[in-house]
């Protein structure tokens, strides 16, 4: 993950510093030797110094590379490496690599002036697709405001879902005039908090007044001020404003923190933004202390094997090659004593993430020495038993809570409610165990309920697609309940009458926002 400069002095550090007290032996002995080869003339005093002087090749002094130098230079990199440099965090396998994103759009009157070529409303919409094609595939929604807020389109990892409706976004379809660009952000942060990580917000807008920019400010937490501003300013990680003007015009004011960009012709614009979201996105991955931070030292093996390339040239000393390679075996990593090659230069945990990120959850299983990663592969292996028993042995909140998850997986309900419970111990803050605590407690609540209200269950085949609950509490009888498979929901979300509407999607919005003002709805 590349990262920016001034990022990267900030962050950087040795994980294990103490180790840097090997480089003083090694910079002792070269010391010692350069001074000795410079003043015997590089002959250790075999030939005589009128005869060596008459021998040597003019400029084969001190001040020449020696094979000391390089076989140094060498150590002092592999002294670095097993230091275990670091400037990011180890990658989380639950959370975004790629921070998510709102786009709100302004869809007002003024956004139909034709001063920005061929009208700033339709070059907001281009924009917008110009970002898209630029996060490939991270995920992204989209929120249209005017006197009301409205999400467009929930949070997507596909563009193509986005394209349409961009396309009947019009004027016409706002119920409410007006420029409430407060209520635009109150819905873009509530889709950002049900991401899990922190994201961004983009406004793709025409203007700005001071007020509205003041309101932003304290809403995003930036005026500093209390816990609530702060939980919103830790969802949301970046704002940006993308101003739908011409050149010569000047750019309102924005909250500080925000960065601000004009519309141009090329993409330009939507790079800048997502540099700005990327670097907000990486600094607040640095503030996550319940992140470890990642070993870079396998990366200096390669400058290391690079200097090593210097033995061919001429003039190197042949004897030092076996010290050098003597020395490499005592400096390398007790994982490289394994068998199997890839053993000599990843460790059990590094094979792991490489499996894990081609998928194969089984093989990354069976790499990882770290017992939530295991745990973690083996869930996403579909092994839910084994990764909840993984997670018992630790004592951590993200171990419980996976532990609960891989319970619900396998229909342990109940034990899915201790394990939440015993999360919230650990840490009470925890979301993902706020959040499913009381879905598997109202699961549990249904089964037993059924159960009571049920006399039959014991006497009928459990067919393939009945599902079996368990009956801890012996409340009623043990009941299956067959899965329908050809009902349709009663009832459509938002999102799924958005895929099923067969209407015009300029008609669909203008409908369906009509229906959300006049309930007061903030999807």
């Amino acid at each position: 993950m590349s990262l920016d400069l001034s990022l990267f002095l900030e962050a950087f550090h040795f994980l294990r510093p103490w180790r840097l007290v090997l480089a003083i032996p090694v910079l002792v002995t070269w010391w010692r030797l350069r001074q000795r080869r410079g003043a015997t003339g590089g002959n250790d005093g075999w030939l005589a110094p009128h005869l060596a002087e008459a021998l040597t090749v003019p400029g084969n002094s001190a001040g020449r590379v020696q094979p000391i130098d390089v076989i140094s230079l060498v150590l002092l990199v592999l002294v670095a490496a097993v230091a275990g440099p670091s400037w990011t965090r180890a990658p989380t396998p639950f959370a975004a690599q790629t921070a998510p994103l709102v786009v709100v759009m302004q869809v007002t009157p003024s956004m139909e002036q034709a001063d920005v070529a061929p009208q700033r409303l339709v070059r907001a919409r281009q924009k917008t697709m110009d970002l898209l094609a630029l996060r490939s595939g991270a995920r992204t929604a989209l929120v249209a405001f005017a006197g009301s807020a409205h999400v467009v389109v929930p949070m997507s990892e596909d563009p193509g879902v986005m394209q349409p409706y961009l396309e009947g976004l019009t004027t016409a379809v706002m119920p409410i005039e007006g420029q409430d660009i407060q209520a635009g952000f109150t819905t873009a942060q509530a889709l950002l908090a049900r991401e899990g990580a922190p994201g961004g917000v983009v406004f793709m807008v025409d203007e700005l007044s001071t007020s509205a920019a003041a309101e932003l400010a304290e809403a995003w937490g930036q005026a500093g001020a209390d816990d609530e501003g702060a939980e919103v300013a830790e969802t949301v990680a970046s704002m940006s404003f993308l101003f739908m003007l011409p050149e010569g015009t000047d750019l309102p004011q924005v909250p500080e923190g925000a960065s601000a960009t004009r519309v141009t012709p090329d993409t330009r614009d939507v790079a800048e933004v997502e540099r700005s979201l990327a670097s907000a996105y990486r600094r607040a991955q640095l503030e996550d202390e319940a992140q470890p931070w990642e070993d870079r030292g396998a990366w200096l093996a390669w400058p290391a094997l690079l200097l090593l390339l210097l033995w061919f040239r001429r003039g190197m000393a042949i004897r030092w090659a076996g010290q050098a390679a003597l020395v490499l075996w005592i400096f390398q990593p007790v994982q490289a004593q394994a068998e199997g090659w890839r053993d000599w230069f990843m460790t059990p945990d590094q094979q792991g993430w490489r499996a894990f990120e081609r998928k194969d959850y089984a093989e990354a299983a069976e790499a990882f020495e770290d017992p939530y990663l295991r745990g973690v592969a083996l869930y996403r292996s579909g092994q839910y038993e084994t990764a909840a028993q993984e997670m018992a042995r630790l004592d951590t909140a993200e171990a419980a809570f996976l532990q609960g998850m891989a319970h619900l997986k396998s229909r342990g309900y109940r034990d899915g409610v201790r394990a939440f419970e015993r999360a919230l111990e650990i840490d009470p803050e925890h979301k993902g165990a706020q959040q499913n605590l009381p879905i598997s407690k109202a699961i549990v609540e249904y089964v037993e309920t059924t159960r009571e209200q049920s006399d039959t269950g014991e006497d009928t085949g459990i067919g393939a697609d009945d599902v079996v609950f368990d009956n801890e509490s012996g409340r009623g009888e043990d009941t299956q309940i067959e899965v329908p498979q050809e009902d349709a929901p009663a009832h459509l979300s938002t999102e799924q009458w958005m895929r099923t509407v067969d209407t015009r999607t300029e008609d669909f919005l203008k409908q369906r926002f009509q229906l959300e003002a006049a309930r007061g709805e903030q999807p």
